[in-house]
């Protein structure tokens, strides 16, 4: 435990942004026939959507294309942010021009080098973060797709 205070909601809606446009790796859970599965994936974050890629072949794969709800956890488990999404596939060429590129560029690898991998959008409903046990309260930072701060999120390039 800390003695550090709770972070205010803009604090946490700002450092929770900053992990969002900093990171690289996040814990994705899906659920399907074949049960529930977790795995690490790189992901390209849009400012509004996360961008992963996996085999369209393996379990989670498979999941994905089903569409439906996922659950992404990023930072250690005393930073955690925890984001509960609708996934779709995406088709590179109806995302903006560079995504492939800006993808590749900021994860290390470039799954459009390799057969039978897809891509898939991750569009958040709620976000929630959270470092110890006094930041419990008011740890849900987006509901319904929408920032409680009601504040812009700052423009991002993936291109």
């Amino acid at each position: 435990m800390t003695n550090t205070p709770p972070r205010s909601l803009r604090d946490r809606i700002r450092d929770t942004r900053a992990r969002l446009e900093g990171d690289i790796d996040l814990w994705l859970a899906t659920a399907g026939e074949d049960g529930a599965h977790l795995l690490p994936l790189s992901y390209l974050w849009d400012g509004s959507a996360l961008l992963v890629s996996t085999s369209l072949a393996s379990v989670t794969g498979r999941n994905l294309s089903a569409g439906g709800r996922v659950r992404v956890g990023l930072g250690p488990t005393r930073d955690v942010v925890m984001i509960d999404g609708t996934v779709a596939r995406a088709d590179l060429a109806g995302l903006p021009p560079g995504t492939g590129d800006a993808f590749a560029e900021r994860t290390g690898f470039d799954p459009r080098e390799l057969d039978g991998y897809g891509y898939f959008l991750i569009r958040p409903h709620r976000v929630q973060a959270w470092r110890e046990v006094n930041e419990m309260p008011g740890r849900t930072l987006m509901r319904d797709g929408r920032w409680l701060d009601d504040a812009p999120a700052p423009a991002v390039r993936t291109g």
